[in-house]
């Protein structure tokens, strides 16, 4: 009996190790492909937040986030020539079904480039409508949940259901992609304010 149990259990560890070294050599092959997929999405989207830039740079120094919800992964400034047309924030918090990541450019004048969501594991047909390019908080204008955002003045309330068309049925979601941006929308504003005086055209 005592000998069964001793097979068993050195039978199950070998299995256990076998499969550990299997996922160890699964993530180093498909790391890189991950790693190289998300930068792809990133300049894509910071691209697209400001078609008008030449160049992005990486602000150095972390901002600063005045909400413990949303967390700052990263910052870029978008420039035309020397000219600082606006930063980008990439901002992660919380959302219904998980964690959320958007990058949110901010221009000059306190106001919103745009904002795009890169990560949002939330309900389909409910909250995961906020990825959905068909999706239309406004169906006159066609304008995405994402897509209201662009223009709009950072002092704005961002309050979900009176200055914020809100996802239908998708309250949370929509209240957790709006501070988001609103939080991003604040660290950039006092970002461009602060250092780049003299450079935002």
């Amino acid at each position: 009996m005592k000998k069964d149990i001793l097979r068993l259990g050195t039978a199950l560890a070998l299995y256990a190790a076998a499969a550990c070294v299997a996922l160890a050599l699964v993530y180093t092959v498909t790391a890189p492909t991950i790693a190289g997929l998300a930068q792809q999405q990133l300049e894509a989207s910071l691209t697209d937040l400001f078609p008008e830039a030449e160049t992005f740079e990486a602000i150095k120094d972390a901002l600063p986030s005045a909400d413990a919800a949303v967390a700052f992964e990263g910052a870029w400034t978008a420039k035309r020539g020397a000219d600082i047309l606006g930063v980008a924030i990439k901002a992660n918090g919380k959302s219904y079904g998980g964690a959320a990541i958007m990058l949110v450019g901010i221009g000059t004048g306190r106001r919103i480039a745009g904002a795009r969501i890169l990560m949002l594991s939330d309900t389909p047909g409910l909250g995961a409508n906020a990825l959905s390019p068909t999706y239309f908080v406004d169906k006159s204008s066609k304008t995405t949940f994402p897509g209201q955002f662009k223009g709009k003045p950072v002092s704005d309330p961002f309050e979900v259901k009176k200055d914020v068309s809100a996802i239908t049925a998708s309250t949370i979601t929509s209240k957790a992609l709006t501070l988001m941006v609103k939080r991003a929308g604040e660290a950039g504003s006092a970002w461009l304010e602060a250092n780049a005086a003299g450079g935002v055209k």
